[in-house]
């Protein structure tokens, strides 16, 4: 491993289909022929490239493709990793929701914004059901830029006050998450998309997490990473992330990558299963995952690559095992949303399927915080009993 390492040619934006590259210096959401970008690889940062005097991910601004000498920072990053039994197997959770706006989408927006801010960005759309929404909002705010979120109308109402007190002008757009993004791609005509799904910088940013699981291993990666999927940027991120160690020679191998779905929504679980490079149109019905309830991910076609290119899998779960193990990971303390709680279902399935061994070091990624849905919640638990006496 050399701490020397160089990429051979500057960074830039690039169409991962075509291979057609863009100047990085120049603001963009997407290609000439209307498809999401990405980062050329990079050639990623060895142990001694961390700047551990900076508690937040800021300590891997070296892995990043541009210079950021004055990082919108609220400490996101270095969350905890912390050591459960779950089924009888020992299984490590990132807690990624004890981030500042309570979920892993403050990474990406950490970086993405403070990217665009120094390119002259002043003001940014984005689509989304909430957190993503939440997370441009705040970081917006802490920069000083103007932020307008589209959002689903059936979007909690929890998460539209939360962007909402972050000074986000909200529009409320019927039918389903689809359709927001539909009108966002309309209205960035007239203002900057910063569409997380969108935006190569926020995978960046969520790159971050598979530098921060290598150094709370002790500078190894996990044998598995299962990761609640909706559109797949923790996925990518995770993909970008290990990859830039695998290259440098810091790790030996790659861990497997297990995107977890809501059944009732599983259009990556279904290209997999089919064993399509490209998107299968699916049944989309009603879920308690909100969180993962895309239907049609703008990056099908890169995070099935990195499922396939890590040796993990796709996993499908129902509402009925969501709820089971977001009440499981409750009474050990872990109260998440319920989208969170797709990556301990599929745990569950994995681990009795044979797929993952119980002595593999398995890392499952917690998102969001149960704060976020506590109304929700409620309603899955019903109305406290009443006492004996009647009181």
């Amino acid at each position: 491993m050399h701490d020397d390492v160089k990429s051979p040619d500057p960074p830039a934006y690039v169409d991962p289909i075509s291979g057609r590259k863009y100047p990085i210096s120049e603001p963009r959401w997407r290609s000439d022929t209307d498809a999401p970008l990405m980062i050329t690889a990079l050639p990623g940062i060895g142990r001694n490239m961390i700047d551990t005097g900076k508690r937040s991910l800021w300590r891997y601004a070296a892995a990043l493709p541009v210079d950021v000498p004055d990082p919108i920072t609220m400490g996101e990053g270095c969350t905890p990793l912390v050591s459960h039994k779950w089924g009888g197997v020992t299984a490590l959770f990132k807690l990624e929701w004890l981030s500042p706006t309570g979920s892993f989408k403050d990474r990406g927006a950490s970086v993405m914004i403070s990217i665009l801010r120094g390119q002259g960005v002043t003001k940014v759309l984005e689509d989304s059901s909430g957190n993503g929404g939440a997370a441009i909002a705040a970081y917006a705010a802490a920069g000083g830029l103007a932020a307008k979120i589209l959002v689903p109308a059936s979007t909690a109402q929890d998460k539209i006050v939360q962007m909402r007190a972050y000074g986000a002008a909200i529009e409320l757009i019927p039918g389903t998450r689809q359709d927001a993004s539909n009108a966002a791609e309309r209205q960035a005509a007239i203002i900057f998309y910063a569409g997380h799904n969108w935006q190569p910088f926020f995978l960046q940013g969520t790159k971050t997490l598979a530098y921060e699981l290598w150094e709370d291993l002790k500078f190894k990666a996990p044998d598995n990473v299962i990761i609640p999927t909706g559109a797949g940027s923790n996925v990518m991120g995770c993909d970008i992330g290990f990859g830039e160690l695998l290259r440098r020679g810091e790790i030996a191998s790659l861990p497997r990558l297990f995107a977890a779905q809501p059944e009732n929504c599983a259009p990556l679980h279904a290209s997999f299963v089919a064993r399509s490079d490209d998107l299968t149109p699916v049944e989309v019905r009603p879920t308690i995952a909100e969180g993962a309830s895309i239907a049609k991910p703008v990056r099908a076609h890169e995070v099935l690559a990195a499922v396939r290119r890590s040796g993990g899998a796709t996993v499908a779960v129902s509402e009925v095992e969501i709820e089971r193990a977001l009440f499981e990971l409750s009474r050990i303390g872990l109260y998440v949303e319920p989208t969170s709680a797709i990556a301990a279902a599929a745990f569950t399935k994995l681990l009795e399927r044979g797929v993952i061994r119980p002595d593999e070091t398995s890392v499952l990624v917690l998102t969001g915080a149960g704060l976020k849905t506590t109304r929700r919640i409620g309603e899955l638990i019903g109305p406290l009993p009443k006492s004996a006496d009647g009181g």
